[in-house]
């Protein structure tokens, strides 16, 4: 290894937690969607889904925000894996019950969709740091991506706020990570938390899911300020496969399970 990947690889954060954060998410997200279109209304455990369950997505989009940031050096071609595995999860996935008829995509289009965003911001603020990119034409994307955000916002899980909290958690990890002792750098990176602490609270209704979803964030940029140091390796790592296969497996087996049971046609 060289003197510069070294140093590159020393600047990386730790990402262990990560295995400890795939095992929580697909728990929380699995016991989410089991208690919302498995269980019986009689066994009344919504309460599950409006706190356990509550703690997938943040955890899901934190994951994204950290690797495309620290592990990765395309985040985009990052980001079309996700979407490959929520391509696969569309079909199960509107087969679920909901209240709405309405055309939505999974969660894995917006966390692509998310992503890809981030890393084109971060791509736009590299070139204007660099001179390359002129204040107008800086200006000028950003309107024309939150422009498309809107459009978009409206057809994917989580909606506006789902597609905007993994480039605010972008922003705010880098700059937890790389703030300096000096105070007003810590201020500044701290500044930075807010608005993902803002749009998390505003994520859910209850005042139950907003606290685990509000909780989920500070202990992911609580890492990113320097706890990740202290997280220990995960004894059994999740495999690759039950990582890629599970959001499409479950949602096939629930729609059985629901066509089985006479739920849907």
């Amino acid at each position: 290894m060289t003197a510069q990947a070294a140093a590159t690889a020393a600047a990386r954060p730790s990402s262990t937690w990560t295995g400890w954060g795939q095992w929580l998410a697909l728990a929380t997200m699995t016991i989410d969607h089991l208690t919302r279109y498995v269980l019986p209304v009689s066994w009344e455990l919504d309460w599950a889904g409006s706190s356990i369950g509550r703690i997938a997505f943040p955890l899901f989009a934190a994951m994204v925000a950290w690797h495309g940031l620290f592990n990765t050096r395309n985040p985009l071609r990052y980001a079309r894996r996700i979407l490959v595995i929520g391509l696969v999860a569309q079909w199960p996935y509107m087969m679920m019950p909901r209240a709405s008829d309405a055309f939505l995509l999974n969660v894995c289009f917006t966390l692509a969709a998310g992503l890809a965003w981030g890393a084109w911001l971060r791509g736009l603020l590299a070139r204007h740091h660099r001179g390359d990119l002129e204040v107008p034409w800086l200006v000028l994307a950003i309107v024309v991506s939150l422009a498309v955000w809107q459009l978009l916002g409206g057809w994917v899980e989580y909606g506006h706020r789902g597609l905007l909290l993994i480039p605010l958690l972008m922003l705010a990890l880098h700059r937890l990570h790389q703030a300096g002792d000096a105070l007003t750098e810590r201020l500044a990176a701290v500044a930075f938390t807010v608005p993902v602490l803002i749009v998390a609270g505003l994520m859910n209704s209850s005042d139950m899911a907003k606290s685990f979803t509000v909780a989920t964030c500070l202990a992911v940029l609580w890492l990113a300020a320097g706890a990740h140091r202290l997280t220990p390796e995960v004894p059994n790592a999740m495999p690759r496969r039950l990582w890629l296969t599970w959001y499409p497996g479950h949602f096939a087996l629930i729609a059985l399970w629901l066509w089985l049971s006479g739920t849907i046609g």
